[in-house]
């Protein structure tokens, strides 16, 4: 499936929930892991499913009285997804730019730059 927009915040939290959990997932779950932290009503989480379900993210089932959902996209190919649209979007698909920004913005530390300068010499090799 090819990804081409953004998730909202509120559906993605509910996608991170999906994604942490082996399928099936309910609601009920989502409720426990996700729902009472940020005080939503089942209402809200099952309205949040159904759109997920609209777009595409996840399919559903009904098994009794309970319907459970089951995760099309995958995780690693959402992250992709999002770094891809983040890079194009604020730094021109420049890596460069990326990290001059988490440095000098104090987000990266000189750990994280030699750690960094390890992989790319490793991707090199």
């Amino acid at each position: 499936m090819s990804i081409t927009k953004k998730l909202p915040d509120a559906e993605f939290e509910i996608m991170k929930v999906v994604w942490a959990n082996e399928p099936p997932i309910t609601t009920s779950i989502i409720m426990e892991q996700l729902g009472n932290q940020k005080e939503w009503k089942a209402q809200t989480v099952i309205t949040l499913l159904l759109r997920l379900v609209n777009r595409g993210f996840i399919r559903t089932e009904k098994n009794g009285k309970e319907r459970t959902y089951f995760p099309i996209v995958n995780k690693e190919d959402y992250l992709k997804f999002e770094s891809g649209d983040f890079m194009e979007r604020f730094h021109a698909n420049s890596f460069k730019s990326l990290v001059s920004t988490l440095y000098n913005g104090k987000k990266i530390s000189d750990n994280d730059l030699d750690e960094l300068a390890k992989w790319l010499k490793e991707k090199r090799e």
